[in-house]
Order: C-alpha cells, then structure tokens, then sequence
C-alpha cells in the first residue's frame, strides 16, 4: 500500500466512524462530493460520502489520489477477515464454513406445516432458516413452531423476516434466534418514488425518528443475545434515500450504514449485512461498495450474499452463480442463499456447490502472481469492448458474423454433428428456409470444430461452407488446417506456435483465433504485439487448482490494455465427462459471469462433450442475458416465495413463462405479494403481483395500472397489457 502525503484538500476532516474523516486505517480517506440542492427558495449543500484507497498520483510521486479497496486481494482468493456473529448456536463469518440457508414457503399461521418444511430443510443440509412474520397471528405461531421443533430435536436457528413491523419484531425477538430488517421500509412509509427535497434539517429529523423505532429492537436483541441482518434491498429503497443517491448501490450502502450506526453507538455488534439486488451486476456493486466503505471505518461484520428473485431452473441458478460466484471469487461472504421459484429444499443442493466452490478458492488461495490492477472499474459498470471483425479487402466471406456486439455464443461442433446438416443447423438455433441455415435473434455466433472432416467428405465439407455462407465463423486448430485445410476457416494458435512461426505456413490472410491462458509470463505475451488477431480464447483446465481462472483472465485483460490491444476475448470453459448439470452452470456463472459483471469478455464458449448441446447453448446465452450483456428472451424477475404469497407462485410462473417467453427485450416480474414495494420491479417493464387473495395487480414499471383482477383471468389481461404498449410480437409458428 502506497504511504505519502495527503493533499491539502483533505486536511481538517473529523475523524469517528459517523462523520467525514481519516477512518483507522491511514491508507483510507472518505471524501465529500458536495450536491446543490434546491429547498424551497433557498440552496442547500448536501454531503455526498465516498470511501476511498490512496495511491500515488503517478510512480514516484508524494500525491496520493483514490482509489477504493473492497477485497483482501485481486490476484488471488483470499478470505475477507471478519468478527463472528453467533445465530442461534451456529457461528458465522470468516473463521468458519460458508453457511447455508433458505426460506420457508408455508403460511406461517400453519404451525404444523411450517414445522415440517423447516425439518424438511434441515435434513437437507441447511444451517439457518428463515420464517416471514407479518403480523401478531404470524408472531405468535412462531413460539409454537419454535417449541415443536426442539420437542424433535431440530435445533436449527429461524430467522423472522421482517418489514413495516417494528412492534412484530420487537415481539419475535424473544423467540427467534435473528431478526432481518430491511432498512428501507423497517421505520419509513413504503417508497412513493417521489424526488423529495431536503435541508440538512429535515434529513437530521427522519434519521432521529429510525433511531426512535429501532433502538428498542436493537436493546432486545442485545437482552436476548440475538443476531440481526440488516439487509437492503435494492427495490424498496425509501424516498429519502432515493432522493439523496439515487436508486443505487451507494444508496444500498447508505441505507444499510444508518441502522448500522445506530447499532454500534448502543455498542451492538451481532449483525450481519446483505445488498440483494435482481440484477447480478448491481448486486456485485452494492456489495463491493459496502466492504470498501467498511475497509474505510475499521468494520468487519460479516455478509450474507444473495441475488434476489433470481427465477428458477437454469436461468435462477445462473443468476445466482453470477452475483454470489463473483463476489466468492473476491473471498467476499459468509453465509449465502440461492433464492429459486422452487421449493426452499431445492435451493439447498446448488447454495452448497456455490459456497464449495468460494470455500475451495479462498482455501488454495487460487490466483496468479501479483500484478498492477488500473483499468477495472470495481464500483460501476464500464465495458471493455474488443474491436468486432471488419472486412478486409479481397476476403471471399463475410467475417463480421463471427462476433455479436452485445456477446458472442460460441459452441463446440463434432464430426458426428456434420452427419445431419439440418439437424446441426437447428441446434445452432439457426433459421431454415428450404433447408438453408440463416441467422436469427439467438443464432450461435461461431463454431470450433477441433476436427476437419476429410478433404473428400463432400457433404460435411458443404455443410460448413453454408456455415460459412450466413457469416457464422468456423475455428479449427493450426494442424487441421495445415493438414486438412478448409477454405475461409478461422484458425486457432496457441502462444508457442506463434512463436515457433508455425502459423506462417498457412495462406496470407487467414484469420487467427489466438489461445491464452492469462498467466504466461510478459515476455509470453509480447507476440500478441505482433499479430493481427481476431479474438483471443482465454482459458485453463478444469482441473486447474492453483491457477484462478478469474485472476488469470484480469491480467491478462490488464496487460491487453496497458498495451492498446483490443482484441475480442471469448471466455472458454471446458468440462470434463461426468460433470453434474448444476456445477456447469455453477462453475461457467461464477468464472466467466464473474468477468462479465466487470466489462470484461466479449462472449462465452463452454465445452462439456457429454453435455446436451441445447442445454450448453441455452446455458451460455442465460450467461450473457444474467450479466446483462446479449438480451436473447423474457426477462423474469421471480420471486422465490414465502408465507406472504398470495397464489401458487410456481403455478402461475410456468403458465406466464409459456405464454411469454418468446419476447426478447421484455422483462416481467411475476411477485407473490408486494412487501417490499414497486420498487422491487426496478428492472422489469411488466409486472403480475398478488395484491389480494386470488386478485392480482398488473404494473408498468413501477406504476400499478390495473387492480384486483380475478386470478383467472389475469395471465391474458397481463398479454393484453404488453401488446398495449407494443411490446408483443405472436409466438413463432412450429416447423
């Protein structure tokens, strides 16, 4: 870490952990962005807090400028150090196992039905669960569901899960083993998303009426020895929160921090904090920016990692291993849960691949040797574009196929596949028309095929030259080719073949697709100088224990910058035979979706040779659709239900999904109830809410536009609703 002197602009800071200031940590300084506002006829100042990392301004100098940390470090996986927070009798945070938990889905009130999914979550392997608890009814279930459960031996902690009830969770507290608040609607009124304007008086008064509704829990749960997790949510920011930062990760951060404070000035510090957001790459940020800021302050309270209302199936998982899988990858998070629109004991099985996966990094330290990290932006969404394929004079075919600006699907091909043209040309999901291949929305991009049929196979040969014909690119290694050449093939070279000059043998012009694995040495890399590439395959084995794929792949990204390269990089996964269906997509989320998220990668290529080709396609573009990069499909943001939903959330999401699921670019939230306000459809353009039993709402945005509408009758009024605003187009007719 770079020591030096401070600028003069920021001397004369209050140090404390509430106010601007040098926090413990002399490497860290919080500074003020300072707003105009309008109050009124008058203009206000507001602070607008930023935590910063200091660095030299330049090699050498005494300047030290931002820059934030938020993880121990970006070469390797190492654990971030925290306090341990007892639930119940189960510890949590750093010097323990990565800790499993879910929901429960029953109506509360039901004793006996809740009781019996609780066991049914422990005997999978659960170690905390989490009961919702609206009301005084619900709160006094939860002292029998409590008893019942110790009279047969389940010791497992329960969680209340709590909104817009401070007096339920005052009464909960003496039962259960943590409270959950959401910060943004614990002491405020549901979020009316309105720009409010505040003097520095007004923001004082609501931040003394939070301290007043919530001391009382924080004094019982210090009485009882209970935990808490103060737990944001990226939909039901308030008004206020909203009007000061926007709806945002900092604001995530913020309106965790004031319940914070309030805990540690009453010298409380069983707690943990969550920043879940629907959308992966905002979830990523929120929680970056919160362990920055705790850096900052000298915290180290434990996370509790979570990519809410994920949906379900592949699509859910995916998600899932996005958000939560990055932030493994940084050695970020305690305890984490998989939230599905499935039953809570399906969300066991993938929470325990994930936190494996987080826990086999963190304990062989995976990564590369140390490297300067300047180009990625850590706390902000910022895209690294690889120069796309342009036309060169006098080339046969069309190469800007061969890549898709908004991310690339690239799919491994085998001789066999080349037996039946049609049969191959669908399962690229390509257009026929007579029996010709033609590209469509959701058209794989490109194919490797690490065997050329023979020169005299005529039919394979032609197969690919239609291929060819519609742009889609065909890579084939340097040997195949020298060997067995095909006309118009891109041709794949690894680093020591550029060196030796192997690829020198082949026609000028050919197109060179180059392999990387990232942690070669620089003087490796220095061919990449010299050729005119057009993309890169970044890869590692599977196998591959010390060596992290994500580290790997951020130096190389580095070094591709610092040298003005901008070749497109295509993550490459390869799976062994064997390998389970949930830890393809687990492991692609987590690695490549862990690159994504940062604006790094061009398009995903997984292998798995004993794998479903469907399934591999359909994978690789819900990677790119959950990092927000290429929009192949609906959009869904599903809530995972529990004891507040209003209608058979998985019924009634299939019915929508079958209907729907042919409209690329549309989003629609399918949600239970609305506990936690509009805002929690921040990212989708339709949404079907339960508003009432067997009535349902429908919203535009974050506006409700239709109300009460029989349950029957809701799933066509909801299609009604989108061709309204132009937004359906009728299913494609079956071949």
């Amino acid at each position: 870490m770079a020591t030096g002197a401070v600028p003069a602009s920021f001397t004369g800071l209050k140090t404390g952990d509430t106010s601007l200031g040098f926090a413990k940590n002399m490497d860290f300084v919080r500074i003020s962005d300072v707003r105009r506002i309008k109050s009124g006829r008058k203009k206000i100042s507001m602070i607008k807090n930023s935590t910063v990392e200091l660095q030299p301004a330049s090699e050498g100098s005494p300047l030290l400028v931002p820059r934030r940390k938020y993880c121990e470090s970006v070469n390797k996986t190492v654990r971030r150090k925290t306090s341990t927070v007892m639930v119940g009798n189960v510890p949590l945070g750093s010097d323990h196992p990565i800790r499993i938990q879910t929901m429960t889905t029953t109506d509360t009130k039901d004793v006996a039905a809740t009781v019996e999914q609780v066991m049914k979550i422990a005997d999978q392997g659960a170690d905390i669960v989490r009961i919702t608890v609206q009301g005084k009814r619900e709160a006094d279930a939860c002292f029998d569901i409590k008893n019942t459960l110790v009279q047969k031996n389940y010791n497992i902690p329960l969680v209340a899960d709590i909104h817009f009830a401070p007096s339920v969770a005052l009464r909960i507290a003496e039962c259960f083993d943590k409270i959950r608040v959401n910060p943004g609607n614990f002491a405020d009124r549901r979020a009316q998303f309105e720009q409010l304007e505040y003097t520095e008086d007004d923001y004082q008064k609501e931040l003394e009426h939070i301290e007043q509704v919530f001391t009382p829990l924080v004094e019982k749960c210090k009485k009882y020895g209970r935990a808490m997790r103060i737990g944001t949510n990226h939909g039901s920011l308030s008004d206020r929160i909203m009007s000061y930062y926007g709806d945002s990760p900092q604001g995530m951060v913020e309106s965790a921090f004031e319940f914070a404070r309030i805990c540690r000035k009453l010298d409380f510090h069983n707690f943990v904090f969550s920043m879940k957001a629907s959308n992966p790459v905002i979830m990523v940020q929120a929680y970056r920016r919160l362990v920055a800021e705790m850096n900052a302050l000298g915290w180290d309270y434990p996370l509790h990692l979570g990519v809410t209302e994920a949906g379900e199936g592949e699509d859910g998982r995916m998600k899932s291993a996005i958000g939560i899988g990055t932030l493994l990858q940084d050695g970020l998070g305690d305890t984490i849960r998989v939230s599905l629109t499935e039953a809570p004991e399906k969300e066991i099985d993938p929470c325990k691949r994930l936190a494996n996966l987080g826990m086999k990094a963190a304990e062989l330290q995976q990564g590369v040797e140390p490297f300067e990290e300047k180009h990625r932006r850590y706390f902000e969404f910022q895209r690294r574009t690889g120069q796309l394929p342009v036309q060169k004079e006098g080339e046969e075919v069309d190469y800007r196929g061969a890549l898709h600006r908004d991310g690339s699907v690239l799919m491994s091909v085998s001789l066999d596949q080349l037996k039946v043209p049609e049969l191959l040309y669908k399962s690229l999901a390509a257009k026929l028309i007579v029996g010709m291949p033609f590209k469509d929305l959701a058209t794989v991009d490109s194919i490797l095929l690490r065997e050329l049929p023979p020169v005299d196979d005529v039919d394979a040969r032609l197969a690919l030259k239609r291929l060819i014909d519609i742009s889609m690119g065909v890579i084939t290694p340097l040997s195949e080719q020298l060997t067995k050449p095909l006309p118009n093939a891109m041709v794949l070279v690894n680093l020591k073949e550029l060196a030796s000059g192997a690829h020198k043998l082949l026609p000028g012009g050919t197109r060179l697709v180059i392999s990387v694995r990232g942690d070669e040495s620089y003087d490796e890399l220095e061919i990449l100088k010299e050729v005119d590439a057009t993309m890169i395959l970044h890869g590692l084995p599977y196998g591959e224990d010390r060596v992290g794929r994500v580290q790997a792949a951020r130096r190389l990204f580095e070094y591709l910058q610092e040298n003005a390269l901008d070749f497109p990089v295509i993550h490459h996964i390869q799976f062994p035979s064997g390998v389970h269906r949930d830890d393809l997509v687990i492991h692609a989320g987590a690695n490549a979706g862990a690159l994504l998220v940062d604006g790094l990668g061009d398009g995903i290529l997984v292998e798995a040779a004993d794998q479903d080709f469907d399934f591999l396609r359909n994978t690789s573009f819900n990677l790119l659709q959950g990092c927000r990069m290429r929009n192949t499909k609906t959009e869904y943001v599903s809530c995972p239900s529990c004891g507040r939903t209003l209608f058979d959330l998985q019924e009634i999401s299939a019915e929508i999904r079958e209907k729907t699921s042919h409209l690329p670019g549309v989003s629609i939230a399918i949600m239970g109830c609305i506990v936690n306000g509009p805002g929690e459809m921040a990212d989708a353009d339709f949404g079907y809410v339960g508003g009432a039993p067997g009535k349902i709402d429908l919203y535009v945005g974050k506006d409700v536009v239709r109300r009460a509408i029989q349950m029957e009758h809701a799933t066509d009024a909801l299609i009604d609703l989108i061709k309204e605003h132009g937004r359906w187009v009728d299913p494609p007719k079956e071949e």
